[in-house]
């Protein structure tokens, strides 16, 4: 894959996004994708997250997230680029 077609993106998933196994769902979706990354929650009450991977997978777990998990209600998903390096596979990281 060409550097091009890759896209890395930082994600802050807010409303209630956390005690309904938003993480774990996360890195389930994120797994069956392909793409590389981490999640973790934020004492604030949202869910971080940084994925990397081809532009249009990174985009289809953006829509994801946007619905998250059945027991989720989603308020808002934003979406900013980032550089940060990030190992291949996707695990979840502690809460900060």
């Amino acid at each position: 894959m060409s550097a091009e077609a890759r896209k890395c993106v930082r994600l802050r998933i807010a409303g209630r996004v956390q005690g309904v196994w938003f993480r774990g769902w996360t890195i389930d979706q994120a797994r069956e994708l392909g793409l590389d990354g981490w999640v973790r929650n934020r004492r604030d009450g949202s869910v971080e997250a940084v994925v990397s991977g081809s532009a249009e997978r990174v985009n289809e777990l953006i829509a994801r997230c946007r619905k998250g998990p059945p027991a989720a209600v989603v308020d808002r998903v934003e979406v900013t680029p980032d550089t940060e390096g990030v190992a291949p596979g996707f695990h979840q990281k502690p809460t900060v």
